[in-house]
């Protein structure tokens, strides 16, 4: 079973579709696909020259969030495997899977089309990672769940007794993170970006009309012009990793 490429989608209200799809596209350096889906509900962020690894989709009136979606050799075989493992079927469209994680995660299985070549990092920035917030009663499944589905990918503990990193093998362009959360909520999943510079990042972002919400050491928390949180971390974002 081979994950040949994951995209980072970015769920996002209807009625701040839009808003949502101008900051992204901005701070992506990248262009929009003609909307698809039964209801126009799915746009790709695509970049020159390398292929797309973002996508946006609107969700009607829920808050949004993010998810992942991973393109494989087999779809039925990444989603018999990640059943077999605890995850359930939200539907099945043929070529494409939907499956939610025994934490309560949404993410979907997707054919191989190909791509193969990682955009590049965009004014010190580059948008690689879905974090998983996660509930503290199903955060040790969770990271099993994954640590097993993603076979051939690094499972190690994060720089926090509250994060598990997964990552995949070099060149995919997206990896994942999970965050035991404090309290118990439904879990719910946000994008992360790699910055070279988080406080130039946050003013450019904020001139874009993305907000300000809290900081940490390590990392930012912001919120887009449609209303999404998401974080600006301080890792580098040629490897991802955390700077020496």
């Amino acid at each position: 079973m081979s994950i040949r490429w994951t995209y980072a989608f970015a769920d996002r209200p209807r009625a701040a579709f839009g808003a949502a799809c101008d900051f992204w596209t901005a701070v992506t350096a990248t262009r929009l696909s003609e909307p698809r889906g039964e209801h126009a509900e799915f746009v790709t962020l695509l970049p020159d020259g390398a292929d797309a690894c973002v996508k946006a989709q609107a969700v009607g009136t829920s808050p949004g969030g993010a998810h992942l979606d991973f393109c494989v050799d087999d779809v039925r075989e990444f989603a018999a495997a990640a059943v077999r493992l605890g995850a359930r079927v939200v539907q099945d469209l043929d070529t494409l899977v939907v499956l939610r994680s025994p934490g309560g995660q949404l993410f979907c299985a997707d054919p191989w089309r190909g791509q193969s070549s990682r955009p590049g990092v965009v004014r010190g920035s580059r948008l690689d990672q879905v974090c998983v917030d996660v509930p503290p009663s199903a955060y040790s499944a969770e990271v099993a769940f994954w640590s097993a589905l993603l076979s051939g990918w690094e499972s190690r503990p994060g720089a926090l007794p509250e994060f598990h990193v997964v990552e995949p093998p070099r060149g995919l362009p997206v990896r994942l993170l999970l965050q035991r959360l404090g309290t118990e909520r439904p879990a719910s999943a946000h994008l992360d970006l790699a910055c070279a510079d988080v406080g130039a990042t946050r003013a450019w972002h904020e001139g874009l009309g993305a907000a300000f919400v809290a900081g940490f050491p390590g990392w930012t928390v912001m919120r887009d012009p449609a209303g999404g949180t998401y974080c600006l971390t301080s890792r580098d974002p040629e490897t991802g990793r955390p700077r020496a």
